[in-house]
């Protein structure tokens, strides 16, 4: 299921497209739906990059085909959970990406990357997948 929001006005209307998007996940035998804004244009080499820790939304990458792209998080001033999937949704690893690491990968190749910011609006999401 797609959702789409109302554009931002001003500069950032040329480069952000908000369309959120409902992923169903499994984790150690339960479901979580987490809403994430899917990606694209500039934002797909942004990230979080810049944004605010209160502010920031969940991101969701989306690669045409299995990868095994490195993410850092230089200019990112909080951490956040990184959760990497596979074309059925699985995960395949999730980690906590403190800020300014250079280089960050999972083992395995993937086809989807979630960015959950540590913050107040996602604690009960990072509580249930990272366990703290």
């Amino acid at each position: 299921m797609v959702m789409k929001k109302e554009k931002p006005t001003g500069f950032s209307e040329l480069i952000y497209k908000m369309v959120e998007e409902k992923i169903g996940l499994i984790y150690k035998k339960k479901k979580i739906r987490i809403f994430a804004r899917k990606v694209k244009g500039f934002d797909f080499f942004r990230g979080l990059m810049f944004c605010r820790r209160e502010n920031a939304d969940v991101l969701l990458f989306d690669f045409k085909n299995k990868t095994d792209l490195k993410i850092h998080s230089c200019f990112v001033f909080f951490p956040f959970l990184a959760v990497w999937l596979d074309d059925e949704n699985k995960i395949i690893q999730k980690q906590i990406v403190v800020p300014w690491k250079v280089s960050v990968s999972p083992k395995r190749n993937f086809k989807k990357l979630i960015e959950i910011p540590f913050n107040k609006k996602y604690y009960k999401i990072l509580k249930f997948l990272d366990g703290s």
